[in-house]
């Protein structure tokens, strides 16, 4: 069995990550740390979590490493650099869900977090775990960078197109929905019932966090600097998120033509579905569960063709712990789908 640890056990993200690690095959959860929840049980927290006797416990550094062969860090972004860093230099694997490790220049990490990143040499050792693209770097890797939930959207919706000829790379368009668990547990204004309910609101126009890191991975998959208009919005949903793609075509496509890049693309991965043509992608059919849907349509009505594609995840499993979890298996040499393929809730 694989001896795991949970650092930052108590938002959303931690306590889907702890339902998946629990009933995994092949793992075993040694510790679960949590500041705000110290010493109590998960079950007080998480009331589904009754039939387990763990306890959240303080951040301890100087015996941290000695918890685990694997650490999951659920911290929130600024706080997991030293961490990694410290279980790094201990010899241990870690999978960062933070923000903290994702992207390669610590300039432009200064830029849209606002702090300094103290470990650059580690910046070029963390692999971005998006296994549909990473994969084989995954396998070996010391330090894996978990995407953020709306990258994921975003680049698998892109990645079969933006290096293509007949592609407008710089004509990006990505308008993005997510659920009111995309922002975490903490009680604020904004995230309340009566503010979120029976509303839709766009947020973070411009400046949104996630730019940089959708900009850099379509930049390495294209082989070419891509730059994008991304516009996040808030839905009063619980969970998952609905990203639409626009790009601009250079010449004119068969929507059969793309469709098969699409499904040639991802013909071998186990969580990302390409729909059937006219069938449209809803975040309640991804809802607890791990896949991806996506459908493709081309718009040839005026002089200028435009390719939209609409994909759906569920922010806190394919968004976040259902991809931490995937990652892990493929650097163990688990199967892929090992924790991930429960069947999701009922819409």
């Amino acid at each position: 069995m694989l001896n795991v640890a949970v650092v930052g056990g108590s938002g959303y993200a931690g306590s889907e990550l702890l339902r998946l690690l629990l009933s995994h095959p092949h793992v075993k959860v040694t510790a679960v740390t949590s500041e705000r929840s110290a010493g109590s049980l998960i079950s007080d927290t998480f009331l589904h979590f009754r039939n387990t006797a763990l306890k959240f416990e303080p951040l301890d550094q100087k015996t941290l490493a000695k918890k685990a062969d694997l650490y999951f860090l659920c911290l929130p972004h600024k706080a997991s650099q030293e961490t990694v860093a410290l279980l790094h230099k201990a010899g241990r694997r870690v999978i960062d869900l933070s923000a903290d490790y994702r992207l390669k220049s610590a300039t432009v990490y200064r830029q849209w977090y606002n702090t300094p990143h103290l470990f650059r040499s580690l910046l070029k050792k963390a692999v971005y775990g998006l296994p549909e693209i990473y994969r084989n770097r995954i396998r070996d890797a010391s330090i894996v960078a978990n995407p953020g939930c709306y990258p994921v959207s975003a680049i698998l919706a892109l990645a079969p197109v933006i290096g293509k000829d007949f592609v407008d790379a710089d004509s990006v368009v990505i308008d993005s929905k997510s659920g009111v668990s995309g922002a975490g547990r903490s009680p604020v204004q904004p995230l309340m019932f009566c503010e979120v309910n029976e509303s839709v609101r766009a947020y973070a126009v411009t400046t949104h966090r996630h730019t940089p890191e959708i900009e850099q991975e379509l930049s390495l998959v294209s082989g070419r600097k891509v730059k994008i208009i991304f516009t996040p919005h808030l839905i009063p949903a619980n969970r998952g998120i609905l990203s639409t793609v626009y790009l601009r075509l250079r010449m004119k496509m068969r929507l059969s033509a793309v469709q098969k890049l699409y499904r040639d693309f991802y013909g071998g991965e186990p969580f990302v579905r390409i729909l059937k043509n006219g069938v449209y992608p809803s975040i309640a059919a991804v809802r607890g569960s791990n896949f991806c849907d996506m459908s493709v349509f081309l718009d040839s009505r005026g002089r200028e063709h435009s390719l939209i594609i609409v994909s759906t995840i569920d922010n806190l499993l394919k968004g976040a712990a259902g991809s931490a979890v995937q990652n892990m298996n493929i650097m163990y040499g688990f199967d892929e789908t090992a924790g991930l393929m429960s069947p999701p809730p009922c819409p």
